[in-house]
């Protein structure tokens, strides 16, 4: 039975597909995440048949409903060759609601004339008059607002998972975006993920944080001699990068769970997962990533920068269900702050009363 699919689209992400043997899948979605999630969203909620699905280990809490438990369905073997910390980050309520393809941390990327410096903090790069690029909208621009907060020793949400806007905080992190979007391109707030490394490697910003999928578009392009990777930049107190795992899960709604489980299986599997590490991604499969070999010193030391940030700088949302909703009405207000329209207070504060209202 051909297996109907739902798959994250974009460069860093589509070069892992050509495992599927020809027939073996049905393609239903192939998107961005955020538009992958409204469309996966809408079928599971009519009961259409999905055998896997491409999610993220933030957006599972609100999928559960529709998730097929894994921890008795996949090989205990399979799950235990993978990183501990992502299969940790994949479990809601003590289950396993979806598994991990990759581990996803930022660095930060900047051409070679701009000394380490000008770019390890966040003051510096607002003080300099570098050009930094950034998403200006959906999942990344609200990641990066909440990097800005937690860098700067406030945070969105407390132990329990509560909103717990650090107002102070949240006003800077955001007027801090507006100013550095006022001297990007006028196009950032309509950029995602893919844009900000296009905007990147055309040399329309001096830097721009970047996932680790990023590097298989850097490493052939022509302005690639002149970037160098750095550490995230440090805010007040700490330095974080808003991290995550792109996952798989098999809904309820699979037809053929067999063939599912077995397609899974392999797509966490070492050699899958070697696809992915060889593109630049971070793998969830330890065995896998460890036989990377660096192709030059540049990828060496991006290599040995993201390791550095996982180990001592990831920050990720709690598990909660209706966190996209939150994430929706929080980066729809940022945005219309680096459009002018509301004042980083105002925006601040919107942030806070959708906290309030669906927590």
């Amino acid at each position: 039975m051909t297996l109907r699919v739902a798959l994250v689209g974009g460069p860093m992400y589509d070069h892992l597909y050509e495992v599927f043997a020809p027939g073996e899948v049905e393609v239903v979605v192939h998107a961005d995440h955020p538009t992958l999630n409204r469309r996966v969203a809408e079928l599971l909620g009519a009961g259409e048949r999905l055998d896997v699905i491409a999610t993220h280990a933030k957006y599972a809490p609100s999928q559960a409903q529709w998730l097929r438990p894994l921890d008795d369905l996949l090989a205990a073997d399979a799950i235990a060759a993978l990183a501990p910390r992502a299969v940790d980050l994949c479990r809601f309520e003590g289950t396993l609601r979806c598994v991990p393809r990759l581990i996803d941390v930022r660095i930060l990327w900047a051409r070679a004339s701009h000394g380490a410096d000008a770019v390890d903090t966040w003051a510096a790069l607002a003080a300099s008059d570098l050009v930094v690029g950034f998403p200006g909208r959906e999942s990344g621009l609200f990641g990066t607002f909440f990097e800005l907060v937690v860098g700067a020793g406030g945070r969105l949400f407390d132990e329990e998972g509560r909103p717990d806007v650090a107002m102070a905080q949240a006003e800077w992190a955001i007027a801090l975006l507006c100013d550095l979007a006022a001297r990007a391109p006028g196009d950032l707030p309509q950029w995602h993920y893919d844009e900000v490394d296009a905007a990147l490697l055309e040399g329309r910003v001096d830097a721009a944080g970047a996932w680790p999928g990023a590097w298989e578009q850097i490493r052939p392009a022509a302005l690639a001699g002149e970037l160098v990777p750095h550490p995230y930049p440090a805010g007040a107190e700490r330095r974080v990068t808003y991290s995550g795992c792109h996952a798989w899960a098999i809904p309820r709604t699979c037809g053929d769970l067999p063939g599912a489980v077995e397609l899974v299986q392999r797509l966490i599997g070492a050699d899958a997962q070697a696809v992915d590490a060889r593109g630049g991604s971070i793998c969830a499969h330890r065995e896998a990533l460890a036989s990377v070999v660096p192709g030059s010193d540049v990828d060496r030391q991006r290599l040995d920068i993201t390791r550095a940030m996982i180990d001592t700088a990831m920050i990720t949302y709690p598990p909660l269900p209706r966190f996209p909703e939150v994430e929706d009405a929080g980066w729809a207000a940022i945005n219309a702050a680096l459009r002018g329209r509301l004042s980083p207070a105002d925006a601040a504060g919107a942030i806070r009363t959708a906290a309030v209202a669906v927590v």
